[in-house]
């Protein structure tokens, strides 16, 4: 048996709803992480969410590589997203139970990321519950310490692009691979994973109904969603 949660980054999106409509269908409970300007935009998508029982975690604001911030660039981008975030809740008349957070590309903040990790954790962000996940590189890398929600499995499936040559067939190769570079496989029995699926309207552009078609994959082969926990630090 395989199990995993699910995290959707980069909401709000045009296609949240339908994303939104076809997890519910399945009864997929996920995080989906909030890119404040995103919300900005498509602020009553956001709600749709909320509204529909989605945990709506912090993305930062902008989207940078914090490594290319300051300690406080860093924090301000955190607390604007905080901001949109605690008001987007109240909009959506749902309680805010949970705050996980997830960095930008997974970068943790260069040489700040210490400083980084001590902020999440005095400000009282939630980590994602990832005591069954039990592959060497995991603990080795101190993921099971760090407060920011990071991934075993990526579809990557964002580099399909106009002018990229990476297609849909690249991502069937990634979730078949036995054995990837960075990651773990997707389809070994056994696993226990946090996988990443995005919300991008080029990708539905390119590829109608891309996460239908991924998450469809992974149930048919015995993959098993289960609905997140939280470690309250």
């Amino acid at each position: 048996m395989i199990k995993a949660v699910l995290t959707i980054d980069d909401i709000a999106s045009d296609n949240t709803r339908a994303i939104v409509d076809y997890l519910c269908e399945n009864g997929i409970h996920p995080v989906m992480f909030a890119w404040g300007e995103k919300v900005e935009e498509f602020w009553d998508n956001a709600v749709y969410a909320l509204q529909n029982g989605i945990i709506v975690g912090n993305h930062s604001f902008s989207h940078p590589e914090f490594s290319n911030l300051t300690f406080e660039q860093g924090v301000a981008e955190i607390e604007k997203c905080e901001e949109i975030l605690d008001k987007l809740y109240k909009a959506a008349g749902v309680e805010r139970k949970f705050r996980p957070f997830r960095f930008p590309y997974g970068d943790k903040g260069g040489a700040n990321k210490d400083a980084f990790q001590k902020y999440l954790a005095d400000k009282c962000f939630d980590k994602l519950d990832d005591r069954d996940i039990s592959y060497p590189w995991w603990k080795e890398m101190g993921l099971d310490k760090d407060i920011d929600t990071l991934w075993t499995f990526d579809f990557a499936e964002y580099n399909i692009r106009r002018g990229n040559d990476f297609t849909i067939d690249d991502v069937w190769k990634r979730v078949n691979d036995p054995a990837p570079g960075s990651g773990a496989a997707i389809l070994k029995d056994g696993g226990r994973h946090i996988i990443l699926l995005h919300a991008h309207d080029e990708t539905e552009e390119l590829v109608p109904g891309y996460y239908k078609l991924l998450i469809d994959k992974l149930l048919e082969n015995g993959v098993e969603f289960v609905e997140p926990n939280f470690i309250h630090i």
